[in-house]
């Protein structure tokens, strides 16, 4: 008894003869430009942050960086125009502090005629 003989992994193409002409690609769709049914479609707003719905946004940052066994820095930025920075351990301490009280007193986050009236 013979086992059958497997057939061959490769498969071999056969090559052209001679030369011959190239085909012209297919025309590319320019970008942009709806086709088909997407032309009637809705129109609809592109962009929209579906998870911006609170209305709230950063106004003010305090940056700390304390590499182990090297000198700290701190920078404190609003968008009022204050920037400040402190390096050494004391002074990141008072720029925090300073950083958290501006959050009283910046006219960003606190209305003038609010100011005013009370």
């Amino acid at each position: 008894m013979s086992a059958p003989a497997r057939p061959s992994l490769k498969s071999l193409t056969a090559t052209a003869s001679g030369p011959r002409r190239a085909e012209p690609a297919t025309p590319l769709a320019a970008v942009g430009v709806p086709t088909g049914a997407a032309r009637k479609g809705v129109r609809t707003a592109v962009g929209l942050d579906p998870q911006a719905g609170d209305g709230r946004y950063p106004v003010a940052w305090l940056t700390i960086v304390a590499p182990r066994g090297a000198i700290p820095t701190a920078t404190s930025k609003c968008l009022c125009g204050r920037d400040r920075s402190a390096v050494g351990h004391r002074r990141v301490l008072d720029l925090i502090a300073d950083h958290t009280a501006h959050r009283d007193t910046c006219p960003l986050r606190t209305p003038q005629e609010g100011r005013a009236a009370a």
